[in-house]
């Protein structure tokens, strides 16, 4: 008996493996074509650069995490910079080998990391290029991935206080959050009188693009004082940084004088009331609006002595209806059948404008010969007035740093280039980002076959069925493929229908199995009759210790299997601790 129960269950895992290579059938052609997707290996770049980072060898000594805190503007609530940072491969569509990026690890956590500049950037008469890739390996719902081109010190740049408050040349990146979703570009500008620095914020920010796919993030600022903005090689945002800034860099020659105040007899009113006027003697202020329509008739067929609604004829009180306890029952109304088409009830004249209705009388308005028109201060020069036409003469750069807030961890960045030459940081996109683009790409639709082909789908008409949407007609859409193929050539339909070979096999698997069940156990009842009528005393038989022994020998067995199959595998791990050496 034992015997056959276990052919039975075997034939119950049968449909379940069957069910599983269904499953299999449908996700083995994205694995199997994944991992047949060449990954190019990472190499360093030729490029050389007042700043470039591809964190290979040496960025250990060169970046150091923040101990600051943060006070936050809206209660003074402080915070300190505990995200952790790392450098290692990106582990969702990793489009190279060997390639390393710096990772912010801590989710809904403040992260500040920074590095020196070897010898500051001085961007004067030059044109200024600053270029970096972000991974949302996690997607971005609510962060921060912006870069702070940090100012150049007489005393040096804090490495470990960095925060927030330092201060900082250029800010530039994306930001993403609730309604905000934009890309920052801000730089900081000193007023030549007062010495006083003051943000410059681009109005017309681009939106971001921020994902699981590698993004290129592109600022390129002129000495024409032009800059552009481009997201994945493509321009998003173009203009001058004299003129599309908030708030402008130059303030206006003349301004209203801050001491001038309107006159007391200053008359601003353009138009009164005629004190002349009189209201006319046949103005009548309590005529309605609406009076009844003396010309209108009661229609022939209108039936006065009828109700629009009668009680339903056909109602019946329930059975179950307690008057004491619900009350007098009283039938629903319905609509009258005899005022259908035709008017019941009380004949009321229909109500029209009235011609004789003026309203409320009030003056007419006319012209205030007092009037003196719009008040406004008087203008002067500015005393704070200054103009700087080439403020892309920026504050020397010194250090390089993400001061950021993130919901969202696993956070990377790479091929950070801070220099003066466009065409090498196109080289650099070109060596780095255009390559993992198109194998991260690759690796996405593969993964993800359904949102390769989602934009065809919605536009067929005949939409194919799948196995996710509708299981039960797509398995019956290939049985009936299989059987028509099945006729005219069998090898073939078993190769090109695998999902119905197993379907089938589950249900011959599921039939064998209930069969050797029940044999099973018809069988085991006879047993204990006759065990029953043969066996005199309770002591076991020479066929009780047999099987008791191959029963031992069956458990010892299986569990050295589960031994085996729980036994751990070593597991390659890789250790990425940002350096912090100071």
């Amino acid at each position: 008996m034992t015997r056959q129960l276990t052919l039975g269950l075997v034939g119950l895992i049968a449909l379940s493996s069957a069910v599983s290579m269904v499953h299999a059938t449908k996700e083995a052609t994205p694995d199997s074509a994944i991992d047949d997707v060449e990954i190019p290996t990472f190499k360093s770049t030729k490029i050389e650069a007042p700043f470039l980072e591809q964190f290979t060898y040496g960025w250990p000594q060169n970046w150091h995490t923040s101990n600051a805190t943060k006070e936050s503007s809206d209660n003074g609530e402080i915070f300190s910079y505990v995200g952790q940072w790392s450098v290692e491969a990106p582990h969702v569509f990793s489009g190279m080998k060997d390639d390393l990026g710096l990772v912010a690890k801590t989710p809904a956590a403040h992260h500040a990391v920074s590095a020196s500049i070897s010898k500051p950037i001085d961007n004067t008469e030059k044109t200024l290029v600053v270029q970096y890739e972000v991974k949302a390996q996690n997607d971005l719902v609510c962060g921060g991935a912006y870069m702070k081109l940090l100012t150049d010190s007489n005393d040096g740049i804090k490495f470990k206080e960095f925060s927030n408050e330092t201060p900082y040349t250029i800010m530039f990146g994306p930001d993403k959050c609730g309604t905000t979703d934009k890309v920052h570009f801000i730089f900081r500008h000193k007023n030549p009188i007062t010495g006083v620095y003051e943000e410059k914020h681009l109005e017309s920010a681009p939106q971001s693009k921020v994902g699981r796919i590698t993004s290129l993030y592109t600022l390129v600022v002129r000495p024409d004082q032009t800059f552009e903005i481009k997201i994945n090689n493509q321009v998003m945002s173009s203009g001058s940084l004299l003129e599309d800034f908030k708030p402008p860099v130059n303030p206006p020659k003349i301004i209203d004088d801050p001491k001038d105040s309107k006159p007391t007899d200053w008359v601003d009113e353009a138009k009164i009331p005629d004190p002349n006027a009189r209201k006319p003697d046949d103005w009548d202020e309590n005529a309605p609006p609406k009076i009844p329509d003396e010309k209108a008739t009661k229609p022939d067929d209108w039936l006065e002595s009828e109700e629009t609604e009668i009680p339903d004829p056909e109602a019946v009180k329930p059975e179950d209806w307690d008057d004491d306890e619900d009350g007098d029952w009283v039938a629903p109304l319905i609509s009258n059948p005899k005022c259908q088409g035709r008017g019941c009830g009380p004949w009321i004249r229909p109500l029209i404008s009235n011609p004789n209705y003026k309203g409320k009388w009030s003056p007419p308005m006319i012209d205030n010969p007092a009037y003196k028109g719009v008040w406004a201060p008087r203008k002067i020069p500015n005393p704070n007035f200054f103009e700087d036409l080439q403020p892309s003469r920026f504050e020397k750069i010194g250090a390089v740093g993400f001061e950021i807030w993130t919901i969202q961890n696993d956070l990377l960045f790479d091929n950070i280039y801070i220099g003066h030459s466009v065409k090498d940081a196109e080289t650099l996109a070109a060596e780095t980002w255009e390559v993992k683009y198109a194998v991260e790409k690759q690796l996405e639709e593969l993964a993800n076959p359904t949102k390769k082909n989602e934009d065809s789908k919605e536009k067929s008409k005949d939409k194919e069925l799948t196995l996710e949407e509708n299981p039960v007609a797509f398995i019956l859409q290939d049985l009936r493929e299989f059987f028509a193929m099945l006729r005219k050539d069998p090898s073939n339909a078993v190769n090109t229908n695998p999902l119905s070979v197993f379907v089938l096999s589950g249900i011959v698997g599921v039939g064998f199995g209930l069969m050797l069940i029940i044999l099973g156990l018809k069988s085991g009842v006879s047993n204990e009759s006759a065990t029953a009528q043969t066996k005199k005393s309770d002591m076991p038989t020479a066929d009780d210790k047999k099987q008791g022994g191959e029963d031992e020998d069956a458990s010892a067995s299986g569990s050295a299997i589960s031994a085996n199959t729980t036994d751990e595998q070593p597991v390659r791990r890789r250790t990425n601790v940002a350096g912090d050496a100071e």
